[in-house]
């Protein structure tokens, strides 16, 4: 673990250390933070804790600039999923927000100082069609894709193409399942759906149930191909678990949801690398030895650790490169079968070859 890497890592788990660096490591912290979609959430830690003052001032700056950027996001959200809500409050299906929606119109912590993408939410499968025409004619509409890629969304995918508004630009991704259809992992549906939670103020917002949004939280990130934001949501899972973490009750439904879905994998990487990079008070009383001593094998490990450090060049080694190839490929593997994903990964190249072509 390079300095750079243990400095950002450092000012997240303890951040009264940023109130002891100099010019060059603030230099160094204000790049990486940035980069890893952290300096917001450190801007939030230093207010709420009134050491803003105490920072120096083109640091103040960089930080209240962050802020600004944060806030408007978190602002964004609010109203598209007010937008998503009135285009199908009509349908009488729970519609179910994902990562980022849900933390914001739940107010949990992960939403503080966070920066967003896409809009997520999660919707039964049997009224796929039903919501996709629907948002549709209030303005959203796929982008231009492939036959191909048509196919590998609808047949094999856990949601359908991305949409995007004519006007605001927003994007939707509108899921089925947490997990592709052809997934070596295979979390039922319904089985989310028995535990969802109401978002106030909404009669068919909902977000998923306190072990469950653990539970999805870690199962993206682990299935995840592309790392750049991996930091931030091993933050977010940090998050999650401490405010969650206060009821004991939560760690024994945290392990007997996970049994339920399927995503104990998932859940023992998580609590592996929250406490060791985050250090995130975990109640081994309340879990199973199995889960809380089950790290990944020393290699996937250390490709893992080289992927939540690969946010910025500074703060990578010189496996990097080749782990976050690994890392990708293993995406594509966790993804679909191997008589699948060759083709898969033949025709994505081709399309890439063609498309630098034209």
């Amino acid at each position: 673990m390079n300095t750079a890497f243990q400095r950002l890592l450092t000012a997240i788990s303890h951040p009264e250390s940023i109130l002891n660096l100099g010019e060059n490591e603030w230099d160094q912290l204000l790049r990486h933070s940035r980069d890893a979609g952290l300096l917001s959430r450190l801007s939030l830690i230093s207010q709420q804790n009134g050491w803003e003052t105490a920072l120096p001032q083109r640091v103040r700056n960089h930080m209240r600039g962050a802020t600004f950027i944060a806030d408007r996001q978190v602002r964004a959200v609010r109203w598209e999923v007010h937008k998503v809500n009135e285009a199908l409050e009509h349908l009488d299906i729970p519609i179910v927000l994902l990562k980022g929606a849900a933390y914001v119109m739940a107010s949990l912590p992960p939403a503080e100082g966070r920066l967003f993408g896409d809009i997520d939410f999660l919707v039964p499968r049997t009224h796929l069609d039903a919501v996709e025409m629907q948002l549709l004619f209030h303005g959203w509409h796929g982008k231009a894709t492939t036959p191909y890629d048509q196919r590998y969304y609808r047949e094999w995918m856990h949601e359908i193409p991305p949409l995007t508004h004519v006007s605001r630009g927003s994007t939707l991704d509108v899921h089925h399942n947490i997990l592709p259809l052809t997934a070596k992992l295979k979390p039922q549906a319904k089985t989310l759906f028995e535990e969802i939670k109401p978002i106030q103020g909404y009669s068919k917002l909902y977000r998923l149930g306190d072990a469950d949004l653990v539970l999805h939280s870690a199962t993206h990130l682990f299935h995840e191909g592309e790392w750049g934001h991996g930091l931030r949501d091993l933050v977010d899972l940090d998050a999650l678990l401490r405010h969650f973490g206060n009821d004991p009750d939560f760690w024994k439904n945290l392990q007997i949801r996970a049994h339920a879905l399927g995503l104990t994998q998932p859940l023992e990487y998580a609590l592996f690398f929250t406490k060791k990079l985050l250090h995130t008070p975990i109640n081994d009383a309340q879990l199973n030895e199995h889960i809380i001593n089950q790290p990944p094998a020393a290699f996937l490990s250390s490709m893992l650790m080289r992927g939540f450090s690969s946010a910025h060049t500074d703060m990578m080694d010189p496996g990097s490169t080749f782990a976050l190839w690994l890392l990708y490929i293993r995406s594509h593997w966790l993804r679909m079968p191997l008589h699948q994903l060759v083709p898969h990964l033949y025709q994505k190249a081709r399309m890439r070859l063609e498309d630098r072509k034209n």
